[in-house]
């Protein structure tokens, strides 16, 4: 079944030209000029997104989004502002607009932003990304494993907290591979509900259930020849761990309805910010599977402990972002430079990208303000150091993390600002399991 998407749009040379590019992309597209024929639409129509411009000839863009909210339609919705209609665009993403995209709209910029709200369970690489090399001494360190492993077919388990940028280090690894002109297919397990697991990652054959009007490929098919990047692969179900691990076992898979098996030509890496050692103790990740998937581990730090990597990712992000939104910034003050090297980031690098983004939108000068960067430093917790400078400091602030919150290791995490998996390694470094 095709996703269906209602653009609304009063220029309509613009609208048929869009809906050409996106059902030439194979999705069904319906178009109206205003707000009150994009709601009779919504009322009687099924639609899966919405592609809105904020200006229109009666009603508006966030009027429209407003009765969404108020009828609790929820349809993803994305904002298609002007220049002059930034405000509109900020007001959008607080009523809980998916994106914003500057006029006039790219194509591709456009197909990558649907194809991740539509299709958030994986994503296909065709082609070697520019990617930003970190400097700090712990990024070089990750940079030189990822090169050094690249060569060899084998597989690689990256751990690290949230948004600390795994999926890049995924993508570092297949580009530098002997398979990098085959595809890199991202899948993201925490989305995978297990009674579909089957066909998503091994296809279906045509009629094998209702609905199935078609032969379907599935993530081990689209990254034939290639790279399978398993993120988030803690999150599995035990079904779903079983059904990887003989396909890891066998190194082939029969795809639903079918009868003969195919061979599974793939690189897996997986990601994961699970204390993985832990779930394994407490039976929720299968021993097995995690030495199949951990025949090489790289550990990425926490942006916080890579300072000096802070300001130059922001000035990455900054020049990123004022080109694809097209306003001019030229540099951040002291003070906002400032603010972001105190901050800790437990957010990492992720959250740094969508502060900077933000900060870009609503700058009112080339040069980007403290204040619209939206940073709020809170005050420690105690007497807890959370930027211990040396491996004494902070062998005492883990110790005195684990005693005010009795011994329970997730919430002395959220004390310190780290990951659980980031705590376990940090107690296994300074022998602390047996205090």
């Amino acid at each position: 079944m095709k996703y269906r998407i209602l653009i609304i749009e009063d220029n309509i040379m613009l609208a048929g030209q869009q809906t050409r590019w996106l059902e030439k992309s194979g999705y069904e597209v319906a178009a109206t000029i205003d707000e009150p024929g994009a709601r009779k639409r919504i009322k009687s129509e099924h639609f899966d997104l919405i592609l809105a411009d904020v200006r229109l000839p009666e009603g508006d863009g966030i009027s429209l989004l407003e009765w969404l909210r108020k009828e609790r339609i929820d349809i993803p919705f994305i904002v298609m502002t002007g220049y002059a209609s930034v405000p509109d665009a900020v007001k959008a993403i607080k009523l809980g607009a998916e994106d914003y995209l500057a006029k006039p709209v790219q194509m591709e910029e456009l197909l990558e932003l649907i194809r991740e709200i539509l299709h958030p369970s994986a994503m296909v690489y065709g082609k070697d990304r520019s990617l930003f090399r970190r400097n700090s001494k712990q990024m070089l360190e990750v940079e030189n494993l990822a090169r050094t492993v690249a060569p060899f077919d084998i597989s690689v388990l990256i751990l690290g907290p949230n948004g600390s940028g795994k999926e890049s280090v995924a993508q570092r690894i297949h580009y530098s591979s002997n398979r990098r002109d085959r595809p890199l297919v991202a899948v993201n397990c925490a989305v995978i509900p297990k009674e579909l697991a089957p066909t998503l990652f091994f296809g279906h054959l045509k009629g094998t259930f209702t609905g199935a009007d078609g032969n379907k490929e599935g993530y081990f098919d689209l990254a034939r020849g290639g790279t399978l990047f398993l993120d988030e692969v803690g999150t599995l179900s035990p079904e779903v761990q079983a059904m990887l691990l003989r396909v890891l076992q066998e190194e082939t898979y029969l795809p639903v309805g079918g009868s003969r098996e195919k061979k599974a030509d793939v690189r897996i890496v997986a990601a994961t910010n699970e204390d993985l050692q832990l779930a394994i103790s407490e039976r929720r990740f299968r021993e097995d599977l995690y030495h199949r998937l951990c025949e090489f581990e790289i550990v990425m730090p926490s942006l916080h402990e890579c300072p000096e990597d802070i300001l130059p990712l922001a000035e990455h992000f900054r020049k990123k972002f004022s080109k694809e939104l097209k306003k001019h910034t030229e540099r951040f003050t002291p003070e906002a430079a400032q603010l972001m090297l105190s901050y800790r980031w437990p957010g990492n690098v992720r959250e740094l990208q969508n502060k900077v983004k933000r900060a870009v939108l609503i700058a009112r000068q080339p040069i980007i303000e403290a204040a619209e960067l939206n940073i709020s430093i809170t005050p420690k917790s105690g007497d807890i150091n959370l930027f211990p400078q040396t491996e004494t400091e902070e062998r005492q602030s883990i110790l005195k993390a684990l005693k005010a919150c009795g011994g329970h290791r997730r919430k002395a995490a959220e004390m310190l600002h780290i990951d659980p998996s980031t705590l376990y390694r940090k107690m296994k470094k300074y022998g602390l399991f047996d205090k």
